[in-house]
């Protein structure tokens, strides 16, 4: 595109988009395709986001939620490790087959801060650790101490208690919040 795109006509092209696609789109992605700046699309999301559009920024993309009924059953966990272990707790949980949705901290001055991973697989995990990485970011839980919840999400309960079982094992788990 060669023109740049004005307000609600991008954001509706932005959601068509996002509505079609089958991975993830960076706001570079988006940015490129609409001709403005990364920072006008972080705009624009936020603004959809406002109008309920289902929307969610992962480490990968953003992607839009249908807001269709799924057979997902989800479970929140509470963890303890240190930076240094986040990588091997995360292929641990994939590995069952079970996505990290997000993750959860109780900050003493913000209160609960969530952020997004979305993480479904080893190579999801290998991406959000490069990413990480690649940007020096800190992890949630070192303002914390290490101590922090995720949300899992998996096809049925079975998968939910094995990886469940299997963080305990390892020593991430803390306990389960239903």
């Amino acid at each position: 595109m060669s023109k740049k795109m004005l307000g609600a006509e991008r954001r509706n092209f932005i959601l068509d988009l996002l509505k079609t696609s089958k991975e993830p789109l960076t706001g570079s992605e988006l940015a490129k395709q609409t001709n403005v700046s990364r920072q006008v699309i972080v705009g624009d999301i936020t603004l959809l986001k406002a109008m309920n559009e289902p929307i969610v920024a992962t480490s990968q993309g953003y992607i839009y939620t249908k807001n269709e009924p799924t057979a997902y059953v989800e479970r929140i966990v509470a963890c303890y490790h240190t930076p240094q272990r986040t990588e091997e707790e995360l292929q641990l949980i994939v590995d069952y087959g079970v996505t990290v949705k997000d993750v959860t901290i109780d900050h003493p001055v913000y209160g609960d801060l969530k952020a997004s991973v979305m993480v479904s697989n080893r190579r999801d995990v290998e991406l959000f650790m490069e990413k990480m990485r690649k940007h020096k970011a800190s992890f949630l839980l070192e303002l914390t101490e290490g101590y922090h919840l995720h949300t899992l999400s998996a096809p049925n309960m079975q998968q939910l208690d094995e990886a469940e079982k299997a963080l305990g094992k390892a020593g991430f788990l803390v306990e389960t919040l239903y």
